[in-house]
């Protein structure tokens, strides 16, 4: 595929055309009772057309439009699930509840999110022991706007634009009620506010993608002069892992693994050494790496292209020595730190030409996702 810069995002052209935080009063019409679901106070409907919200981007920044009327309502559409499985399990409920927030909470209009693998991962029951209950409104990232504030909220302020990964810690105790919503609640400290030059659906790719990539390459205590694979360059994690290594940490050699059809992608975003995995075995090549960053779980390949004394950051797959895995803990204070890079043009977030999805078309989006041939990540937008 062609890559297509513009001044702010990544954007490929396509081919073709095309903390537990539990529900507010109403929730509780999800649960299961006695085997039977409860009715009374949801109802499905159409999705209304009419947007509280507009957003309009260009090259240079992204302005909103905001309704006069900044009352927010006591109910909202939403998508969640009451079992784990798969996409057939999720449901749109078009009279759930607004979340209440908590005193260090911002409640948040939503205008875009995106999905990570972990989402399909969570919805399919593979972090039940540490899950939160049943049932849940799937979603980590969100991009939209503050319009209530808890008590103790000291930086923000309604109608402040921000962005982040609402949940602190991704496979411990996330919350019930995630951003794939017309409202979500979140701790002031998870968001920042969103880089002027992105518009919502731009800013949405990013949080948990490049929290994971800052965090694992901090952890594999990569720095300047240093060299590094990227296993999976073309994903939502790799691809900001590329940007960040070469553009934030200074290194000195940036290699990447793709596709074919993806190569010219990662030479756009930095990387000097392309490898197409499909032709050749990068564990075979002369030329060993400080770190090697796997985000499509090849570990005991990855070993084989570390040097003596590297690092191995394993996002997925079995861990071989000494690759080490982690997860990533959500932090504003990281996405603040690396705002200057985004609103610079240096790192520039990477959207799936399939996308945006629209709202109505959330479980396609999740089908898609979970082939494992997105490029970059997998946005939702508008969000009604």
């Amino acid at each position: 595929m062609e890559a297509l810069f513009s001044s702010t995002t990544l954007q490929l052209k396509p081919s073709f055309s095309s903390l537990h935080s539990p529900f507010s009063s109403c929730s509780s019409i999800l649960r299961l009772k006695g085997g039977k679901k409860v009715e009374n106070c949801i109802q499905r409907s159409q999705f209304s057309t009419v947007l509280p919200l507009r957003v309009s981007a260009s090259s240079q920044a992204a302005t909103t439009e905001t309704s006069t009327n900044t009352s927010v309502p006591s109910e909202m559409k939403s998508w969640s699930y009451t079992d784990y499985g798969s996409v057939d399990v999720l449901k749109f409920e078009s009279n759930v509840s607004v979340p209440d927030i908590k005193e260090d909470q911002v409640l948040i209009k939503v205008v875009a999110a995106a999905l990570n693998p972990v989402d399909f991962k969570r919805r399919l029951g593979k972090f039940k022991a540490t899950d939160s209950p049943l049932p849940t409104v799937p979603g980590y990232d969100v991009a939209g706007v503050v319009v209530k504030v808890g008590s103790q909220v000291k930086g923000l302020k309604e109608g402040d634009e921000v962005y982040g990964d609402i949940h602190e810690k991704a496979l411990d105790g996330p919350k019930q009620f995630g951003s794939l919503a017309e409202y979500t609640a979140v701790e002031e400290k998870l968001v920042a506010l969103k880089p002027k030059n992105l518009s919502f659906a731009e800013a949405a790719a990013l949080p948990l993608a490049i929290e994971t990539a800052y965090e694992g390459l901090e952890k594999a205590g990569f720095s300047a002069g240093k060299s590094i694979l990227v296993l999976g360059g073309a994903g939502g994690v790799g691809s900001l892992v590329i940007q960040l290594a070469k553009h934030v940490f200074g290194a000195s050699k940036v290699a990447a693994t793709s596709s074919t059809g993806k190569l010219n992608l990662l030479k756009s975003l930095g990387a000097d050494l392309v490898i197409d995995y499909t032709k050749e075995n990068f564990e075979d090549l002369p030329d060993k790496f400080d770190v090697v960053y796997d985000s499509v779980g090849q570990g005991e390949k990855a070993v084989k292209a570390v040097k003596e004394g590297g690092s191995v950051v394993v996002l997925t797959g079995a861990v071989t020595p000494p690759g080490f895995r982690f997860v990533v803990t959500s932090n504003g204070e990281m996405l603040k730190k690396l705002n200057p890079y985004l609103e610079s043009g240096k790192v520039k977030p990477v959207i799936d030409p399939r996308g945006p999805f629209p709202f109505d078309k959330v479980v396609e989006a999740f089908s898609y996702i979970e082939t494992g041939r997105a490029t970059g990540k997998v946005v939702i937008h508008p969000i009604p």
